[in-house]
């Protein structure tokens, strides 16, 4: 991807990064952010999901366990140095940093379905637990190393602790003689050089046996280490430096032990690093709420209630409101070209787009509506501010020139133009053409862009242009204050003379100026702006009736459907009712042939007539088919479904009136005026002073109130 330096200026994307390496835990991850610059495509969406994947951990319980960590790279050198002996600091690092990788690996397994392109980024990594159980069999939990951690050290350090123990015993031995004796000073004891010595009194130093090892200041006390603990310390010099030999030999084997890991150790290093940008990036989103839109195959700008980022936050340290920005770049509109007053907010809709795609493409969340969709384009070039160089001697728009030479030549069909004040420097009309033809010459080579301009003629040719669009920044005519708020399809004027009117300017110089310019000019100026009001208006308003179209076809789908439902319904209550009806008229001729033969009528006749009835059925019968059969039945069930649900719904209602008579009855029997209650729930007793209806006036004595009766209860 190309991108100028001066554009990623321009662009505040430095600023960005910046507050970014904030949240980073190492200075290598902080100088790692410094120099982010925009990913090539093929890898822009595995740094975005792991940043996304990174910031839903802030707001579920799988939080991902990296709150920190202590570089390893200078040990990563000494360990390739010959013979070099790591200290014991530098273990309990790479012990730390070990667990934590692994911690990693085992929680982004466990949770690969919520993670799994962080998962997929550890994936490679090594899970390994010799490393840690190497340093645990030298360092206890508290990095000191163990006795354990040679057969040697064990006896040496058991040998101190005899000593040492000898030494505190024969000292207090001659410490409670020389007290008894009178020869020590009121303080009797101190320490010199890590040594407990006796405090003797000056004069009485030749009856004490020993090392004199120093006097107090005034010279009246003499410090001596006593005889009997003389050769006892000694021998505890001896052990001391046993012991730190001891443990440089352990340190020496367990360097060379760690050395074999080098590349597993090299590689959970730079893991750890890229996880720090990764987990940086993911807090900054948070601070701005940030989140990942719609990622686009296509080169598309959709971006929908957009903030910048930098300007948001300054706001909310500020308290103050940040208006965000709705628009749209692809096939259709390549080009938005924005017109309005000065200080209305086109150069900060300009680098809102430009930043938000910078951080897209960098793999950083942005400020926008989840539906916002943005795709990639391989170069973005821009001309935003007052380029004049000083040390060039170069005139404002000798500088922009020279900026717009080199944008035709690096412009094609994926680039993204972001160009503030188009074809501003020069003399208005001249200026203003050649601003046309650059637009015409971007236009024809299909890059897309947005450009800001107060010339009425680019403000015509885009209207001219089929996928060119024009768009202003909303300005309050009355009070002739900017509203901040872009709209897209409408033109925007500079109000330059309504502005200075505001500004106190007098109006003797307003008139003037105003008679210097061409009416036409002024007229026609004003008539775009009115005939793009009233398209904008037009455009609104078949939205509008689009909508209400969509909503009556919706409705009347709708009734269609409950349309259908009732016929159908309708069909099976009639057929039921055919079925009921058959099953009558059986009834009542079975019926007949019982009372025919009560009445004395022959067997013979009756099974005759009743033969004749079973053909009838069973022709009529032999006409329905057997798929007939089985939806005529589930007709059937279903009928007497509906009307079984309606006569328990029924039956519900009716009970529950019968109810609510009961219990309104109940209530009305020892409801009466001055008789005591309470609220249901409440532990305040009240008189009822009148009862209206079914409402209830209850008197506390100081204050009367208004409840229904179904809400008291006796006290």
């Amino acid at each position: 991807m190309q991108i100028a330096r001066d554009t990623l200026k321009e662009l505040e994307y430095y600023k960005i990064l910046e507050e970014i390496a904030v949240y980073c835990y190492s200075d290598y991850g902080k100088e790692k952010v410094i120099n982010l610059h925009p990913l090539k495509k093929e890898k822009i969406k595995d740094a975005l999901n792991c940043v996304n994947e990174y910031l839903s951990s802030f707001m579920n319980e799988n939080f991902i366990p990296f709150n920190g960590f202590e570089c390893i790279d200078t040990e990563l050198k000494m360990l390739q140095i010959d013979n070099f002996t790591l200290e014991a600091k530098s273990f309990l690092k790479i012990r730390d940093l070990s667990k934590l990788v692994n911690s990693l690996i085992v929680h982004f397994e466990k949770f690969k379905e919520y993670f799994p392109t962080l998962h997929k980024q550890i994936s490679h990594i090594e899970y390994n637990k010799n490393i840690i159980s190497l340093i645990n069999n030298v360092f206890n939990r508290f990095g000191e190393i163990k006795n354990e951690a040679s057969s040697s050290l064990k006896i040496i350090r058991e040998q101190l602790q005899i000593t040492r123990r000898n030494i505190q015993q024969n000292f207090d031995k001659s410490l409670s003689y020389y007290a008894q004796s009178g020869y020590l000073d009121e303080i009797k004891e101190s320490v010199i050089d890590d040594q407990r010595v006796l405090a003797v009194k000056s004069n009485l130093k030749k009856s004490v046996k020993g090392r004199v090892l120093g006097f107090s200041k005034t010279g009246s006390i003499c410090f001596i280490l006593p005889e009997s603990v003389t050769n006892l310390n000694i021998k505890l010099i001896e052990l001391s430096n046993q012991e730190k030999n001891e443990i440089l030999k352990i340190l020496a084997d367990l360097t060379r032990e760690i050395y074999e890991f080098y590349p597993l150790l090299f590689s959970y290093q730079k893991y750890i690093y890229e996880l720090d940008v990764v987990q940086a990036k993911a807090r900054y989103a948070e601070s701005i709420h940030g989140i990942l839109p719609h990622i686009s195959n296509d080169q598309e700008i959709q971006i929908i209630e957009a903030y910048h980022p930098i300007l948001l936050l300054n706001n909310v340290k500020e308290k103050k409101q940040t208006i965000p920005q709705t628009l749209s770049i692809n096939k259709d509109t390549r080009i938005i070209c924005i017109s309005g007053p000065n200080a209305g907010g086109k150069s900060i809709t300009l680098k809102t787009v430009g930043l938000i795609q910078l951080m897209i493409q960098s793999g950083i969340l942005v400020p926008v509506h989840p539906n916002s969709k943005v795709g990639f384009f391989n170069k973005i070039l821009t001309d935003i501010g007052d380029n004049q160089s000083i040390e060039n001697q170069l005139s404002t728009y000798s500088s922009r020139l020279k900026k717009m030479h080199t944008i035709i030549k690096q412009v094609d069909n994926s680039t993204l133009l972001l160009i503030d004040e188009f074809g501003t420097g020069s003399d208005p009309e001249l200026g203003g053409a050649l601003a046309e033809a650059f637009l015409e010459y971007f236009y024809e080579k299909k890059s897309y862009g947005i450009i800001t301009t107060h010339y009425t003629n680019i403000k015509l040719r885009v209207e001219e242009l089929k996928h060119t669009q024009n768009a202003s920044m909303l300005f309050n005519e009355k009070t002739l204050k900017p509203i901040y708020k872009l709209e897209i399809g409408q033109v925007g004027s500079s109000f330059t003379f309504e502005v200075a009117e505001k500004n106190n300017i007098p109006s003797e110089i307003i008139q003037l100026a105003r008679k210097k310019i061409e009416t036409n000019k002024i007229d026609l100026d004003k008539t775009i702006v009115r005939l793009q009001q009233e398209k904008y208006n037009i455009e609104r308003l078949k939205g509008s009736l689009n909508k209400q179209i969509d909503h009556s076809s919706e409705k009347n789908k709708q009734l269609s459907d409950t349309i259908n439902f009732y016929k159908q319904k309708l069909i099976n209550f009639q057929k039921l009712y055919e079925d009921e009806s058959r099953l009558n008229f059986l009834g009542e001729k079975i019926q007949k042939f019982i009372d025919a033969y009560a009445n004395g009528k022959s067997k013979r006749d009756i099974f005759k007539d009743f033969s004749k009835l079973l053909e009838q059925e069973k022709f009529k019968n032999s006409q329905i088919t057997e798929v007939d059969k089985i939806i005529t039945k589930r007709h059937r069930n279903k009928v007497k479904l509906e009307l079984k649900k309606e006569d328990i719904k029924e039956q519900l209602q009716t009970a529950k009136i019968q109810e609510i008579k009961t219990t309104v009855d109940r209530v009305k029997q020892w409801m009466k005026e001055n008789r005591k209650v309470k609220i249901k729930g409440s532990t305040s007793a009240a008189t009822i002073d009148k009862i209206e209806g079914e409402m209830a006036f209850l008197n506390y004595g100081l204050f009367t109130t208004k409840i229904s009766i179904y809400e008291l209860e006796k006290v």
